[in-house]
């Protein structure tokens, strides 16, 4: 399964997110629920930093991949975040039992 952590502030802005794990639904390379949700990811990552030019901090690992906002004033990066969590979820429930969405107040 492929849990996605978003992390919000106490007034309600979403601040990054930790995205890690495997759907399982077909071996590496077929499944199209991790396809989804990596393309989903990667898109949202480079429009944080490369379109919107927000500083944030990027780790990409293999399974693994965090995001945090450094700044965000006028809350472009809140936006996009929500967005991505709003496409997981739709991912989420298009294949079940391959998503799972956490949201942490920090």
């Amino acid at each position: 399964m492929i849990r996605a952590d978003f992390y919000k502030s106490y007034d309600e802005r979403l601040l990054g997110f930790h995205v890690s794990g495997h759907a399982g639904l077909a071996d590496e390379g077929y499944d199209v629920a991790c396809a989804a949700v990596s393309s989903a990811v990667m898109m949202t990552c480079n429009t944080v930093t490369d379109v919107f030019k927000l500083n944030a901090k990027v780790d990409v690992d293999e399974n693994d991949i965090l995001l945090k906002l450094v700044t965000d004033e006028k809350g472009e990066g809140d936006k996009l975040l929500l967005g991505l969590m709003l496409q997981l979820d739709l991912i989420g429930q298009e294949y079940p039992g391959t998503v799972k969405i956490y949201v942490n107040v920090r």
